[in-house]
């Protein structure tokens, strides 16, 4: 059976959510939990639960958390009990297949590279995740990792994100492109045009290659359907994301407000609750449950320090079928079937 490690202190509102998304995972997917920290605390919230799996809820004790005001790498070695790197470990010595957690996203960036390491051929890892729009899903990589990047690295990025669109959205063959400032070659970076050059050198045989590349997107068709895969620096796709999280919150709060403003507003948003309950529930982050970190050789599962219980659950089931679809030996491969990139690229002047 597969077993999820789960950073069970590592969140805003831990231990509280990760134990009770633990808890409704294993009621709705056949997998197993490691709750990794505290155990009298983890202990304490299954008993306030009440009814739940023992036989595959269990627990391993940490004593030590790593907290947001912890610096990344240094927490790694001053803090060799906590919750995080004792999870990270238990992955490592395959006593579990992926890890989940709601901590620090530094920590758990420079945790996974010190445990894990990098799959072969990869430059830096990515964190990878999908934004909804109106036909579908565009994936988004690297929302947050990297801010500094090579062209080969960015090109990468492309080829990493191609790869988990097909095997999480069942692409045949993604529309991938890189996030620029207009779609004419002219502009863009130094970086985006010599990662351009990389991809278009790599995909100039297009029946070998498992993807279509289309150049250069702006941020204003992110949402037309015209493009499944974007790829970007960590910097910009982080601004890029919490942008998209704040605009889909703020438009819901002023229709709310606007419905309110007058009986017939009330009237009529009576009418429309369900859609717009439906909207809310499709760009909420908690049904995504968290953001994969492609690039190691574990499925690692990285997700917002304020989770609920929703989001934890999702992300364990999440990261459950990543684990059955061999996600991290795709993305090996995908990288491989690309390794002559390496060869071309050219650092910027």
């Amino acid at each position: 059976m597969i077993q999820v490690a789960v950073d069970a202190m590592g969140g805003d509102h831990a231990p509280g959510p990760e134990v009770a998304g633990a808890a409704a995972a294993v009621r709705e997917a056949p997998l197993a939990v490691t709750l990794v920290g505290d155990e009298a605390r983890l202990r304490a919230e299954l008993r306030r639960i009440g009814s739940y799996d023992t036989s595959r809820v269990h627990i391993h004790h940490a004593a030590q958390v790593v907290t947001m005001h912890d610096s990344a790498t240094q927490a790694y070695r001053n803090k060799p009990d906590s919750s995080l790197r004792v999870a990270c470990e238990l992955v490592k010595q395959g006593n579990a297949d992926a890890l989940v957690s709601a901590g620090h996203s530094g920590a758990v960036l420079s945790h996974a590279l010190l445990v894990f390491g990098r799959l072969p051929g990869v430059e830096r890892p990515a964190i990878i995740t999908a934004v909804p729009t109106p036909t579908g899903q565009v994936v988004l990589c690297d929302v947050g990792a990297n801010v500094a990047i090579k062209p080969l690295v960015l090109a990468q990025f492309a080829v990493l994100g191609a790869c988990y669109d097909r095997v999480v959205h069942g692409h045949g063959r993604p529309r991938v492109a890189l996030l620029s400032n207009g779609t004419e070659l002219s502009k863009g970076t130094e970086l985006t045009r010599a990662a351009d050059a990389l991809l278009r050198h790599a995909t100039a045989n297009p029946a070998e290659v498992p993807f279509r590349y289309l150049g250069y997107t702006e941020g204003s068709h992110l949402f037309t359907g015209e493009v499944d895969v974007v790829a970007t620096d960590g910097f910009t796709g982080n601004v890029v994301l919490k942008l998209c999280e704040g605009l889909a919150e703020a438009m819901l709060r002023m229709m709310k407000a606007e419905v309110e403003r007058s009986l017939r507003g009330r009237l009529g948003g009576a009418l429309i609750r369900p859609a717009m309950m439906e909207l809310k529930r499709s760009i909420d982050y908690a049904e995504t449950g968290g953001a994969l970190l492609a690039g190691v050789p574990s499925v690692v599962t990285i997700c917002h320090g304020r989770s609920d219980v929703t989001a934890i659950k999702n992300a364990i089931k999440r990261s459950y079928e990543q684990v059955r679809s061999a996600l991290p030996t795709r993305l090996e491969e995908a990288i491989a079937q690309h390794a002559s990139m390496r060869e071309r690229a050219v650092p910027p002047a």
